[in-house]
C-alpha cells in the first residue's frame, strides 16, 4: 500500500478534502460522557508526564476544553467511542473532574486512526524518539507503508524515518534512556550497531557529551581499541582548534599518546589559510 500526501484520515480531520458522505461529525456544542470514551489502541504515545497533565487539568478547570477531542465509534463496544486524537486532554479532563467533554466524531479506518494519532503527536512535539519510531514501525509492518510513504505522510525526510526506525535496534537499556529523555536521538544514533552501546551510553549521560562528542567517541571506539584511547581532554582540544580555525579537525590519539591531527578543507582558500597558519613565524 503506498500513500501520497495526507491520508484520508488526516484530510478529514484537518480539512484538506471535502467531507465524505460516511463521515459523521458532531457540532462543538455536543457533549459525550467522559466514561463513554476509550483509549486509542493505535495511540503511539504511551507515557504522559504527570506534571504536564496537572498543568493541563488546571487550565481545563479554568477555561474548559477549547478544542474538541477527535473520536470514532468503538467497533467492540456499543455506545462507546474510541479516542483518535486528544487523549491527553481526556486524561486531564478526568483530573479536572469533568463528566462530559466536547467531541468531533469521525468515520476512520484503523490505519487512518493511526495516521491522525501519530501526526497530531509529532506536530505537538509530544512523542519521545522511541514512541515516534514505534508509530512508524506500526505503519510499516501492520499497514504496509514503505519508508517513502511514511516520509510523505509525516512531512519528514526519508532519512529521518529510516534513522528513527533504526533506534529500535538499540539495546533495551539504551532505549529506556531515550524514553526517559536522559539520552537524545542525536546522542543515541551513533551507537546503532555498536557492540558496547550500553556502556558508551552510560558514559555519554554521566559526562553530558554533545552529539558531536559522541560521534568522535564512537568513531574512535569503533577503530582499533588496543591502540586508540578517547580522552575528554582530547575532545576539548579538538573543539578548541576547530573553533580557532573555523575548519573541521579530527584528533586520533593512540594508547602510547602518539597519533595524528587531521584538518579538512573544502577549497583552495581554506587550504591557503591552513598553509599560512602552519608556516607563519
Amino acid at each position: 500500500m503506498k500513500k501520497k500526501g495526507l491520508g484520508r484520515g488526516l484530510s478529514a480531520l484537518f480539512g484538506d478534502e471535502k467531507p465524505l458522505e460516511k463521515r459523521q461529525e458532531t457540532s462543538k456544542s455536543n457533549m459525550i460522557s467522559i466514561s463513554d470514551l476509550t483509549r486509542n489502541p493505535y495511540q503511539p504515545r504511551q507515557n504522559f508526564k504527570e506534571e504536564k497533565l496537572e498543568e493541563l487539568a488546571n487550565s481545563i478547570r479554568k477555561n474548559g476544553i477549547i478544542q474538541p477531542i477527535a473520536v470514532r465509534l468503538n467497533k467492540n463496544e456499543t455506545g462507546k467511542y474510541e479516542i483518535v486524537a486528544g487523549e491527553r486532554r481526556w486524561l486531564a479532563a478526568q483530573k479536572a473532574g469533568l463528566h462530559e467533554i466536547p467531541v468531533t466524531i469521525l468515520d476512520l479506518s484503523d490505519v487512518e486512526s493511526l495516521e491522525v494519532a501519530i501526526v497530531e503527536n509529532i506536530q505537538r512535539d509530544d512523542l519521545n524518539p522511541i514512541e515516534e519510531a514505534k508509530g512508524y514501525k506500526r505503519l510499516n509492518e501492520e499497514f504496509k507503508y514503505d519508508h517513502e510513504s511514511i516520509s510523505k505522510l509525516m512531512s519528514k525526510s526519508r532519512s529521518h524515518i529510516s534513522n528513527t526506525l533504526r533506534l529500535l535496534t538499540l539495546p533495551s537499556d539504551v532505549i529506556s534512556m531515550l524514553e526517559e529523555g536522559t539520552l537524545t536521538s542525536g546522542q543515541a544514533r551513533p551507537l546503532i550497531g555498536i557492540s558496547n552501546a550500553s556502556s558508551i551510553a552510560e558514559e555519554i549521560v554521566s559526562k553530558n557529551y554533545s552529539a558531536r562528542k559522541v560521534e568522535y567517541l564512537v568513531r574512535n571506539k569503533k577503530g582499533n581499541s588496543k591502540e586508540k584511547i578517547v580522552d575528554a581532554n582530547i575532545i576539548k582540544a579538538q573543539e578548541k582548534i576547530q573553533k580557532s580555525l573555523g575548519l573541521k579537525v579530527n584528533i586520533l590519539n593512540k594508547k602510547n599518546n602518539s597519533g595524528k591531527v587531521t584538518i579538512e578543507y573544502k577549497d583552495l582558500d581554506q587550504f591557503e589559510l591552513i598553509s599560512y597558519l602552519l608556516t607563519k613565524h
